[in-house]
């Protein structure tokens, strides 16, 4: 019997009620209190602080190379992981197993946030506001931002400009305006700052004005910006793709690169053309893209099986690099049909289907890509033990991050036992959430039961 025949027609409600961030990880000390174990703990807000009930709800998630950082729905922002660049934004250099809410941004209206290798970034809003300041504003903190605490950035925006996404690569920040400019600042060596030249240091924050678009002299108004390890995307409102920075092992997706191994401006890719791209994604040394009609892009290194291509042989032709990498440097249609969102990590790529599901594929020695207990996982394989609907994904250094959220009485219920999961009790909850159709739940104490063999506790 299912737990629909038991509690009738469980229908969505209009906002979710609860819900959940899952992340899993080889933590190495970092992010739990015991080493080598990758376990999806469900983390729901009121444990951290957040006001239980109703509105007591993750809105946001973010991974770093070590570190994460998630919104709550009362605006609050916690981080947790490596600390060594003051990426935590809480003024000391000291590394956090468990998520803290972040006091120095308890005046503003935490919105979303982005985490770099070693930096974090932040939108929010003023919570109390007189109509004299912008209502989007961008936070920035840790490394080559100037501060370990969160300060107020207008880089080259005048102090009105309305932000509306950050992204955070290796050494590089690029913020997009609602107006569709971008502005990008940090190191440039090798010319992911878009400016048309590479330089040496620290670089000021400058409007990219610049498009390589082959004759066509319309304006370009950016939607979406995406930065990788030492690379950029961007999506134009015509959703095209444009991409810049380092190409060494094919992640700017061109036939061929005008300057070496770099573009040193915005260069559309023109393999896509035609297709309508409505989110792009960039991981250290790769890129996707997913169309409207839900198919999924990937190009770039895939030495780890981060394009989800299987082993680097066979039927697709690949190009050798100097290093010995195996990439494409053109769009290859990796799954056809049914993507909603793409996360990448730096050897690692999330995506979520229409249907509610997750797959990953890439490195996963961590865990971080697959169900399976591979050192690499080459095609896309289920992450399938998230309970509820997902509503975003994260993937960084080594780990990755899932918000879900409870949307009818059915998953209300999966969140409470999952809630609830210990070893001493996992194969018990195992049996009952099989026998009621609770798949997702089932394969979630399976996991647990696998990876705590010695029926050993992780407070994660």
């Amino acid at each position: 019997m299912a737990i629909d025949e038991i509690f009738g027609e469980t229908r969505p409600v209009l906002a979710p009620t609860k819900s959940a961030l899952y992340v899993w990880v080889w933590t190495n000390g970092r992010q739990c209190k015991e080493q080598n174990l990758r376990i999806p703990k469900q983390l729901p807000p009121e444990l951290f602080g957040c006001p239980a009930g109703a509105n007591s709800r993750w809105l946001d998630v973010a991974c770093g190379r070590e570190h994460t950082a998630a919104v709550a729905s009362d605006g609050s922002l916690f981080t947790w992981g490596a600390n060594e660049f003051g990426q935590l934004g809480d003024g000391t250099e000291t590394s956090r197993k468990l998520p803290r809410k972040l006091k120095q941004l308890q005046t503003e209206l935490v919105i979303s946030v982005a985490c770099g290798a070693h930096c974090t970034a932040a939108i929010a809003e003023p919570r109390e506001n007189d109509g004299t300041i912008s209502t989007r504003r961008l936070w920035v903190w840790g490394q080559n931002q100037g501060s370990n605490y969160p300060r107020l950035f207008w880089g080259a925006f005048s102090p009105n400009t309305m932000i509306r996404q950050v992204s955070c690569g290796a050494v590089h920040v690029v913020a997009l305006s609602e107006d569709g400019l971008l502005q990008s600042w940090g190191y440039n060596e090798y010319g992911q700052l878009g400016r048309g030249v590479t330089c040496e240091g620290l670089q000021k924050a400058r409007v990219i004005n610049a498009y390589a678009k082959f004759l066509d002299e319309a304006p370009i108004k950016i939607t979406q910006v995406s930065c990788g390890e030492y690379h950029s995307a961007a999506i134009s409102e015509d959703g095209e793709v444009y991409t810049w920075g380092l190409g060494n092992m094919g992640q700017l997706g061109h036939y061929s690169l005008q300057s070496g191994d770099k573009e040193l401006i915005p260069r559309r890719v023109v393999a896509l053309n035609g297709i309508f791209v409505k989110d792009v994604a960039s991981g250290g040394v790769h890129t996707c893209a997913v169309t409207t009609k839900g198919g999924l892009y990937a190009w770039g290194g895939g030495q780890a099986g981060q394009l989800g291509l299987g082993p680097q042989t066979g039927v697709f032709s690949c190009v050798a690099g100097e290093s010995g990498g195996i990439f494409r440097n053109i769009p290859v249609l990796v799954l056809p049909f049914g993507v909603k969102h793409v996360a990448c990590g730096h050897c690692h790529t999330l995506v979520t289907t229409r249907d509610g599901r997750i797959h990953g594929w890439g490195y996963n020695s961590y865990g971080q890509a697959a169900n399976q207990k591979c050192t690499y996982a080459w095609y896309p394989s289920p992450v399938d033990w998230c309970v509820g609907e997902v509503r975003k994904l994260a993937a960084g250094g080594g780990h990755s991050a899932v918000l879900t959220d409870a949307c009818s009485l059915k998953e209300l219920c999966e969140f409470r036992l999952a809630d609830s999961v210990t070893p001493w009790n996992a194969s018990m909850i195992e049996d009952v959430a099989y026998r009621t159709g609770s798949d997702a739940l089932a394969r979630l104490c399976e996991r647990l039961r696998e990876d705590l063999p010695d029926g050993g506790m992780c407070d994660c």
